[in-house]
């Protein structure tokens, strides 16, 4: 996971040093290029300070193979706080209530 995110900072620094890179069925997203309308009022209210992107990166598959050129959804947050809430909230499981 290092190694993406390392690819993401160096392919758009305008990201900043705060990014995480979604799943592809990360609970946030609906469909690969935007929010859920869920996900867009938490950031409003949780984290204004973080955005979405797409960003081009090259990455190999595995340790020893060559790179292959990959596009990845990223959020970018202006402060660790509101990616630590995002990441806490966002990327889990959903709990069932007991």
């Amino acid at each position: 996971m290092i190694d993406i995110v390392k690819a993401v900072q160096g392919a758009d620094p305008s990201l900043g040093t705060y990014v995480i890179v979604l799943r592809s069925d990360s609970r946030a997203l609906d469909g690969s290029e935007k929010l859920s309308a869920e996900a867009q009022s938490w950031l409003a209210a949780n984290a204004p300070g973080g955005r979405l992107a797409r960003v081009k990166i090259q990455l190999a598959p595995y340790p020893g193979a060559g790179p292959a050129e990959r596009d990845v959804t990223v959020m970018a947050f202006a402060e660790a706080r509101e990616l630590a809430a995002f990441a806490t909230h966002w990327t889990g499981d959903p709990m069932e209530d007991e």
